[in-house]
This record gives C-alpha cells, sequence and structure tokens, in this order.
C-alpha cells in the first residue's frame, strides 16, 4: 500500500453510487450497466463493483465499487471512455447521487 503525503498509508476509496430507475427502465438501465461494468473490469486500481437490485418496490438501485486509491477512481471517472458510458444514465433514472469515502477501517466476516 501507498503512502499519502501526510506519511500515512493511503487508504482505499469507496464508492456508493444510488440511482433511481424510472418505471420500466430496468433492462435498460441493466444493458446499459453491463457495457460500464466490462470497461470498469479493466481499469487500473479497480478492485471490485456490485450490483444491488432494490429489495422493495422502490426502484433504488445501488452500485459500490472499491479502488485502490481516490487518483485511480477519479482518472476512470474523468475518462472519455466513462462520460460516453455514462451520458445514456440520464433515459432511465430520475433520481442518483453519489457517495465517495476513504476506507479507514474494514472488517471481514469469517467464511462458513
Amino acid at each position: 500500500m501507498g503512502t499519502d503525503h501526510k506519511g500515512r498509508s493511503a487508504d482505499k476509496l469507496g464508492v456508493v453510487f444510488a440511482v433511481r430507475v424510472i418505471e420500466g427502465g430496468e433492462q435498460g438501465f441493466l444493458d446499459l450497466y453491463e457495457q460500464l461494468r466490462k470497461s470498469v473490469s479493466n481499469t487500473p486500481g479497480h478492485i471490485v463493483e456490485r450490483l444491488g437490485e432494490p429489495a422493495d418496490d422502490s426502484r433504488q438501485w445501488v452500485i459500490t465499487s472499491e479502488w485502490q486509491s481516490a487518483e485511480h477512481f477519479f482518472a476512470w471517472q474523468q475518462s472519455e471512455e466513462h462520460r460516453e458510458l455514462v451520458a445514456p444514465l440520464r433515459q432511465w433514472v430520475d433520481q442518483r447521487q453519489s457517495l465517495r469515502f476513504r476506507v479507514v477501517k474494514e472488517t471481514k466476516g469469517v467464511s462458513s
């Protein structure tokens, strides 16, 4: 793990992207997400990506990802490829929110 300018270990970056998919827009959203998933899987610094389907009728989907550093994420987010991939998102979602956070503690459960 690298160190940041303060001399401590650089933290991984977690990203939560919540979107409310319009009624009837699930398939279009899933098709778009599949393209996005393929793109991000080859991106330097990307660790894992997960898509969460709503467990209720809220139409609120969640995409979470983890990155080796904030620099890796922002390099991908600002790329031309990323911009082209997310441009059609507006036709499938009517609300979206993005949260980014440094991972400062991590607890893993015992695998069964």
